[in-house]
């Protein structure tokens, strides 16, 4: 079932109303794209809606209720999409990450705030002013991705990230120059879990840096196949169907 709240919710000089679904996710993106409710609109377990769409959209077939009912049916959903202040969900999708090897949920997440200490791996986003980006091949990943891996033991994920991309693109980066992005957090069910990916919640942090030019780079570790600066339309071809790509648009707008 689809419901409304009624338009309360004041942003951008006018009032919103929320659409939610309490069955899944599914049925929320059939509604919504049936009604013409726009995809950027969507946040992570709701789309916000302009009030004067209310009565268009109930007639639709969105019921009606109040706003601590809304509310208290997306909890019991268990829809609900959990961030802190100043984050923006960006993706949230079903067994999203082939590595994991098993049933979860991702959730990918914008966020201007440190990652958790305990993100088990870090990412790093490396692009110049021009948009050109640093992609590697791996060994253990189909394709191509910007570079990244495991946190060791004591290390924090900024120093994990450091690390990660001196060893698989030979670039040495100040850890003070890495400004956090977002996150990835993958949860797993009780008796889903599946080697390093334990129950609950696990992180990977996605940091992003600008340098002045190209430096080269070339794969210092033995399971790193590949690394290239590669411009913006290649990055698009080669990663635009990955889960995390709205982390990379993300970055790309802002920096």
């Amino acid at each position: 079932m689809i419901l409304i709240d009624p338009p309360t919710w004041p942003a951008h000089g006018r009032l919103w109303s929320h659409v939610i679904s309490d069955t899944s996710l599914e049925e929320l993106h059939t509604f919504a794209r049936a009604a013409g409710i726009p995809s950027r609109s969507f946040e992570g377990d709701h789309y916000d809606v302009p009030g004067e769409r209310h009565e268009e959209l109930v007639a639709a077939g969105a019921v009606p209720v109040g706003n601590r009912e809304l509310a208290r049916v997306l909890r019991a959903s268990g829809l609900r999409f959990r961030k802190r202040k100043g984050e923006h969900p960006l993706a949230r999708v079903v067994d999203g990450l082939a590595a994991v090897g098993g049933p979860h949920v991702l959730d990918v997440v914008g966020s201007p705030h440190e990652p958790v200490a305990t993100a088990g791996a870090s990412v790093v986003l490396v692009a110049d002013p021009a948009d050109w980006m640093v992609l590697v091949q791996s060994v253990g990943r189909d394709g191509w991705a910007p570079p990244g891996g495991k946190r060791d033991e004591g290390e924090t994920p900024r120093l994990a990230a450091v690390r990660e991309v001196a060893e698989e693109t030979g670039l040495v980066l100040d850890p003070a120059v890495l400004r956090p992005v977002g996150y990835e957090r993958i949860t797993v069910a009780e008796g889903q879990q599946r080697g390093p990916w334990g129950v609950g919640d696990n992180h990977i942090a996605v940091f992003g840096t600008r340098v002045a030019d190209r430096q080269p780079v070339a794969p210092v570790a033995d399971d790193i196949l590949a690394a290239e600066w590669v411009d913006r339309a290649t990055l698009q071809d080669r990663c635009a169907d990955q889960p995390w790509w709205p982390l990379v648009e993300r970055f790309l707008a802002q920096a």
